[in-house]
């Protein structure tokens, strides 16, 4: 499962924005169920950023938003996220 969430971050926030998602994906990486994760600015449009990160399943990833670190971390993190679907099954996968 491949979970996707994109920001609109005005560049006088990108520092402290990528600090807190490193944070955010740091706590996620925690969890049962994480197989790698990246925080990444597009190359065009400096304020447009991605936070994705892949699981082994969905329950994995749900469970893992549960956690009270996660909580703390992503959640303040996540209700800034674009408003559009983000969870994808890995099409590529077994």
């Amino acid at each position: 499962m491949i979970a996707i969430a994109r920001f609109q971050i005005p560049q006088s926030e990108a520092a402290a924005f990528s600090g807190a998602a490193s944070a955010a994906l740091a706590a996620l990486a925690e969890c049962d169920g994480f197989k790698s994760g990246e925080v990444g600015q597009n190359t065009d449009e400096p304020g447009l950023w991605t936070l994705v990160s892949i699981w082994k399943d969905v329950g994995s990833y749900r469970r893992a938003l549960s956690n009270n670190q996660v909580k703390m971390l992503s959640i303040p993190l996540l209700a800034r996220a674009i408003d559009e679907p983000g969870a994808y099954i890995n099409a590529t996968s077994e």
